[in-house]
């Protein structure tokens, strides 16, 4: 209950950091809303007008302390260019990225979780390098280029194969959920190989760090033999490593997918955060930047809570009373 305390603690205060950080750092973006709002020819007094309707000729720390207490009743506030619900407009935008993000994740754990066991059970020198030279190729790899290049292959018109749409979300959205999945199968798979390729480099070097391990020299014992010994009990106590990895990766994609959604013309958070601020909608864009931080958090404290689930040692040294031992877990 402490560690859950101090976990929560921490995520309080990193979050109204943040939420001050953010306030800041959008309102000194070059430009006016008011006078983005009124128009190219509007009179000054039409844009002191709606300065006043806005609040923003009003002192910035009633600005901010007004905003924090809207955010604590869950309103996001309303954009000012569509008049739409924050809330609701993340909501369309996060039906869009975050189906993305797990089928990009699912790809790259199908790719890099394998490749990264056959990179050390391989038996052939010539099989472990090949393996090693596609993990730095997928890693280095850009994203635009990777989307391009699937575009070349497979998309329909102007791709070799000609298999999936290249631009755009379906017309109906998820209510036609086999077109919705189909027009994601190629974000997705830009998405996926290059994860999939630093997720083969994790994966091959907790393996790797297990090999020398105690345990693995246990289980050799028991007559298991080195691939099996890796597998069955390698890869199990290396998981707690891949959860706090496959955790964050799945957080950081987020803001890594900006590039394959406006690629893709994907009506998701990445492009839509990006025309808020080329729209200085600043209501909607410090909004949506304060969720897209709270999720970052949120992410990492249940990263925290399952990694220590996933690892009784972590749980054992915290409950046996010796605050050296502790300390040195957690850090």
């Amino acid at each position: 209950m402490r560690f859950l305390f101090r976990r929560f603690l921490i995520l309080v205060m990193t979050l109204l950091g943040l939420s001050l950080l953010i306030f800041v750092a959008v309102r000194i973006l070059p430009g006016d809303l008011a006078s983005v709002m009124a128009g190219l020819n509007a009179p000054p007094e039409r844009v002191e007008a709606l300065r006043s309707q806005l609040g923003l000729d009003r002192p910035l720390p009633d600005q901010y302390l007004t905003w924090m207490a809207d955010l604590a009743r869950g309103d996001f506030g309303r954009s000012l260019l569509t008049g739409r619900s924050v809330s609701v407009q993340v909501g369309d935008r996060a039906a869009v990225t975050f189906p993305l993000i797990g089928l990009g994740l699912l790809i790259a754990m199908v790719i890099g979780l394998p490749m990264g066991c056959l990179s050390l059970l391989a038996s052939k020198p010539w099989v472990r390098s090949l393996v090693h030279v596609l993990a730095i190729v997928g890693g280095s790899m850009p994203a635009l280029w990777g989307g391009l290049l699937l575009i070349l292959l497979f998309s329909r018109g102007s791709g070799l194969l000609g298999i999936f749409p290249s631009q755009g979300f379906a017309q109906g959205g998820w209510s036609t959920p086999g077109k919705a999945l189909w027009s994601l199968v190629l974000p997705a798979l830009t998405l996926g190989l290059i994860i999939g390729a630093s997720l083969m480099r994790y994966t091959r070097a907790a393996l790797a760090d297990m090999l020398g391990s105690g345990y693995m020299d246990m289980a050799r014992a028991c007559g298991m033999t080195r691939t099996h010994a890796l597998l069955r009990v390698g890869l199990r106590l290396a998981l707690p490593q891949l959860v706090s990895v496959l955790g964050l990766t799945f957080a950081e994609m987020i803001t890594g997918a900006m590039v394959v959604e406006n690629l893709f013309a994907l009506p998701g958070l990445g492009s839509g955060l990006v025309s808020d601020l080329g729209n200085r909608d600043l209501i909607a864009v410090q909004s949506e930047l304060f969720m897209l931080a709270a999720f970052f958090l949120l992410v990492g404290f249940l990263v925290d809570m399952i990694h220590r689930l996933a690892d009784p040692r972590l749980k054992a040294a915290g409950e046996g009373g010796s605050g050296t031992s502790t300390r040195q877990v957690t850090a």
